[in-house]
């Protein structure tokens, strides 16, 4: 089966699950402040365990909830089973399922599903990217005053991110931190965003949706502006124009 016809379809039925379970009644498990695993967050992982394990019996999978799963081929999915815990809890649309394809250490397609506002973001590395099949492209915005940029952060780290996030509100159209970072990304590929910085993510944060950006037209490093590092933490997407700008910028 083609991985990306497969990330696709299998993120929208996770994402269904989600969107099913959204008012049901809670169980909640607090890892620690304010990094929370519900049932869903589990459903939904088991859900893509299974379905990878029926196509992609000898993929490795690192999943959030889960961990790490053996695998026997060069293939592995990084999954986040519910991106925006926190949202999902408190019934907060904002949230989404990330999947990435990676073959021999290249993440070679991804796919993010926003199931309550019914957007599904993908990409195929070196084919343009697409919302719900229809290609989309990053902003034309050349400079962060006239930008809507994004970032999010653990709370419990917080002053970390609050100088950048004072100086960016004074220098740009408007900050927003909506809390599913996958997400955040996505958006950034379809123009809504012009940045989106954060440090402290993990690989299922970033994976689908860098690809994403870089498909749509966008720039992704680490924010100092090395080479994305997946297992290093932090994320600048960007629209590209705005990338030199939002970097110097950043402390």
């Amino acid at each position: 089966m083609d991985p990306l016809d497969f990330i696709i379809s299998l993120a929208r039925e996770a994402g269904t699950l989600l969107a099913e379970r959204l008012n049901w009644p809670r169980d909640i498990v607090l890892k620690h402040r304010a990094d929370l695993v519900t049932d869903a967050d589990r459903a939904s992982e088991a859900l893509v365990v299974q379905r990878i394990r029926e196509q992609f019996p000898a993929a490795a999978i690192l999943g959030e909830e889960g961990g790490v799963y053996a695998g026997t081929a060069d293939e592995r999915f990084i999954v986040d089973p519910l991106d925006g815990t926190t949202n999902y809890a408190h019934r907060y649309p904002l949230f989404c399922v990330s999947i990435a394809y990676e073959r021999a250490g290249v993440i070679e397609a991804g796919a993010i599903y926003g199931p309550m506002i019914d957007e599904l973001y993908a990409a195929r590395r070196g084919e343009p990217a697409t919302l719900n099949g229809k290609p989309i492209g990053v902003s034309t915005i050349d400079a962060v005053r006239n930008a809507l940029v994004c970032t999010g952060f653990v709370p419990a780290r917080f002053e970390r991110n609050m100088a950048n996030f004072t100086k960016l509100s004074a220098a740009s159209q408007a900050v927003r931190r909506d809390g599913s970072a996958a997400l955040d990304i996505a958006f950034v590929a379809t123009g809504r965003f012009e940045a989106f910085w954060e440090w402290d993510l993990k690989p299922w944060d970033m994976a689908a949706g860098a690809l994403i950006v870089e498909s749509a037209g966008g720039t992704v490093t680490a924010i100092d502006g090395s080479a994305l590092d997946l297992t290093a933490g932090s994320i600048l997407a960007s629209n590209g124009a705005t990338h030199a700008e939002m970097q110097k910028l950043l402390t």
